[in-house]
């Protein structure tokens, strides 16, 4: 009698408990959870049964199969809603975190409770459902899953699908999809030699060019220039857009911000470059494409390149003696924006601390949508009272996960997203009828667009679909609609090409008050997809680096001829491409040095709730690429403090989750009393989307001197062993 035996039934669990655990249950809950497609039920059915085959009379390779499958169902399930994307292989390690499987970064609970309690009484049923023994399964069986796998496979390549990652792929496929792809495209590379070195052409993607026809005789009429920037707006929301595309999306949740852009000119084939704020500021105000990946935003990156930074919009316009205004609803530490807008140019950068109007709704980011924009005016109108020309970018918040919308927008809605939006609808519509009404856009020139896309389910390309809507003294000149495809790197040249200013030559993009005969290339990151658009074909690529081709005169299609799909060296082409427009500024270099402090005063509050919104540095979405050591030291000062103190904590997350590393706890900050901290962690692996999170609790105010990152190489003789323990050392003065 083996050991096992005692614990385990045997010789496997039954056919019925483990078609339930394996088959039954994900074919249901991809059901349930909205995400039906043939790709998708072949992948379960296949990658099931296989599961079902390997675990049947197997009972020592059935307990980790069951445990494994279970935690990546849940995991998958939990994380797509978290954040929209599937775990990745570097991902496995967290599955069991409470973290990982919670609603969000705060640690909410289980999203799907009901999936969970289904899961853990379905394995228990397996690990515990009787000792009776089970004929065994003939030889052919194994044919089944195969065969599955091979028609998902056909399903793939003769009907390609632009759904979402994990309504085609369960997680376990997904990862030896990906796996297989690596060895094949390493057995490519072995065979093309040197030829698959060979750096791409980009010089269509990273050129300025003001070859077309200018719209404007000589400079438009305004004399400033206000950027109105709504947070997570995809381009389907504005009427006119959808009519131009003709999109099938039907629901109209911004009806009178539609109605200003009757009166713009409106772009409807407006291309977002990447998710995340600080990417789509980045990309708008300097000319450049945003990352076409998770790396270190590129507007860390600038705070390293001061040379580059005087290429930025708001640098450019300072120059010629405009003043440059920088003004959102939220905390400016977060992303370390108090330090990133400064070092594009803007003289004034100012977030929530500067509002003295009482906001209308408790919102963790900051101010609500109305009373951001009552205030925003207020700021327009004290910069009419000088007679220097400036230049305004404004950046919302409120519709921000968590939405957030007064109660009766609340009832006239069916969700808090779409409360929200029309909460925004209304006070962005009411703040440009205030600029008319103080005469601004007699003198003004008014862009208003959004930092990235939010998404809609079912609507082809949203995730990359912006807008942009020019109000200016000059309309009767500019078009209605604007042809052609443009996006957020074209937004600088356009600016100053409006003004008949110099654009530097190393910056990219088109200007949208000129008017063009030949194509454009153009790239884009969102949604775990990687796009291209050569003019005539457009290319995308999934995580498995197999792009499929269509025909489509422009990017934002409502749907395009399917040419085919490419892989190999053909589809490694377009990552190449992205990957050498990443390195504008950093050249490729490995070595990384950020000082995110300020020296600024941060009143405490008395309980940090939130790890976001409570953040009291900006130190997020870095990058520390692989073979590399990094070191944080950290020095905080206490400016005001009572009795009591403060208590300081120190995170650290990875794609939004919480990882575990080797810190100490923060020692309490006493009154007139420093603490310091300074530790490294070695980086066997590349980290992505890493962040830091400082938080503190108390009454009174504290000075953070030193917050500084820097990632070096490790020694070639490190590289090749196991990176040693974290070391760390806290002092407290």
């Amino acid at each position: 009698m083996r050991p096992f035996s005692r614990w385990l039934p045997y010789p496997a669990v039954s056919l019925c408990a483990l078609g339930l655990l394996f088959i039954i249950l994900p074919v249901a809950s991809r059901y349930w959870l909205g995400w039906s497609s043939l790709a998708g039920y072949l992948s379960d059915l296949g990658i099931g049964s296989l599961l079902l085959l390997l675990s049947y009379r197997r009972p020592l390779l059935a307990v980790p199969l069951i445990l494994a499958w279970g935690l990546m169902l849940l995991g998958n399930a939990e994380l797509v809603t978290a954040v929209g994307r599937m775990p990745e292989p570097g991902d496995l390690k967290y599955l069991s975190d409470p973290q990982f499987v919670g609603r969000s970064t705060q640690g909410a609970g289980i999203t799907y409770p009901g999936l969970a309690v289904a899961l853990i009484g379905v394995a228990l049923a397996c690990l515990f459902s009787g000792r009776q023994r089970w004929p065994a399964l003939p030889r052919y069986s194994l044919a089944v899953p195969l065969a599955l796998l091979l028609g998902h496979a056909a399903d793939q390549r003769f009907n390609p699908s632009e759904a979402d990652q994990w309504q085609q792929f369960n997680l376990p496929h997904k990862l030896l999809a990906e796996s297989l792809n690596r060895a094949q495209h390493g057995l490519e590379d072995w065979l093309d030699g040197d030829d698959a070195n060979s750096p791409p052409d980009i010089a269509g993607l990273a050129r300025l060019d003001l070859s077309g026809t200018p719209l404007l005789a000589g400079a438009g009429k305004a004399r400033n220039v206000l950027i109105v920037t709504l947070e997570g707006i995809p381009g389907a929301y504005i009427a006119a857009n959808r009519a131009a595309i003709g999109s099938s999306y039907s629901e109209d949740l911004m009806p009178r911000l539609s109605q200003w852009a009757e009166r713009s000119m409106t772009t409807p084939d407006y291309v977002l470059h990447s998710h995340q704020t600080i990417r789509g500021l980045y990309a708008m105000l300097c000319g450049d494409y945003s990352k076409l990946d998770s790396g270190t935003p590129k507007g860390v990156e600038l705070l390293n390149n001061p040379a580059r930074s005087e290429q930025c919009l708001p640098a450019q316009m300072r120059s010629q003696g405009f003043s440059t205004h920088f003004l959102q609803g939220a905390g400016l530490r977060f992303m370390a924006k108090d330090q990133i807008m400064p070092q594009m140019g803007f003289q004034q950068t100012h977030g929530r601390e500067w509002f003295r109007n009482k906001p209308y709704l408790e919102f963790p980011w900051g101010m609500d949508d109305k009373a951001y924009f009552e205030g925003a005016l207020k700021y327009v109108k004290q910069l009419r009272q000088h007679k220097q020309p400036w230049m305004l970018t404004l950046l919302t918040v409120g519709t921000h996960q968590p939405y957030s919308a007064p109660k009766e927008y609340l009832e006239r809605y069916p969700t808090a997203k779409q409360a929200a939006i029309g909460y925004l609808d209304d006070a962005v519509a009411d703040f440009l009828a205030g600029l008319e009404k103080q005469g601004v856009l007699k003198d003004t020139l008014v862009i208003v667009t959004s930092d990235e896309s939010h998404g809609l389910e079912n609507v082809r390309l949203a995730s990359a679909w912006g807008f942009n809507l020019v109000l200016a003294p000059d309309q009767a000149a500019l078009p209605k609609v604007k042809p052609g495809v443009y996006g957020h790197v074209d937004l600088t040249a356009s600016v100053l090409d409006y003004f008949a200013l110099p654009v530097p030559d190393n910056i990219a993009g088109r200007s949208l008050f000129r008017d063009y005969t030949t194509s454009r290339e153009i790239m884009s990151y969102t949604n775990g997809m990687l796009r291209q658009h050569d003019g005539a074909v457009f290319t995308e690529c999934n995580f498995q680096q197999v792009c499929r081709r269509y025909a489509s005169k422009g990017f934002i299609a409502e749907q395009a001829e399917y040419l085919g799909r490419i892989s190999g060296k053909q589809a490694r082409l377009v990552s190449q491409r992205a990957a050498l427009l990443d390195q504008s500024i950093s050249g490729g270099q490995v070595g990384q040095r950020y000082q995110f402090a300020n020296r600024e005063r941060i009143d405490l509050k008395t309980e940090a709730r939130d790890d976001w919104a409570d953040n009291l540095i900006g130190a997020q979405y870095l990058e520390m690429p692989e073979g590399t050591r990094t070191r944080v030291t950290l020095k905080i000062e206490a400016v005001r403090l009572d009795r009591h103190g403060a208590s300081l904590r120190l995170k650290t997350k990875e794609f939004d989750r919480d990882v575990q590393l080797s810190i100490p706890e923060l020692p309490a900050l006493q009154r007139g009393k420093t603490v310091t901290l300074s530790f490294d962690f070695d980086n066997p692996k590349t980290r992505k989307a890493f962040s830091f999170h400082l938080l503190g609790e108390g009454r009174g105010a504290i000075r953070i001197s030193d917050f500084s990152v820097v990632t070096e190489p490790l020694p070639p003789e490190l590289i090749a062993v196991q990176a040693p323990e974290d070391t760390l050392e806290t002092l407290a003065h």
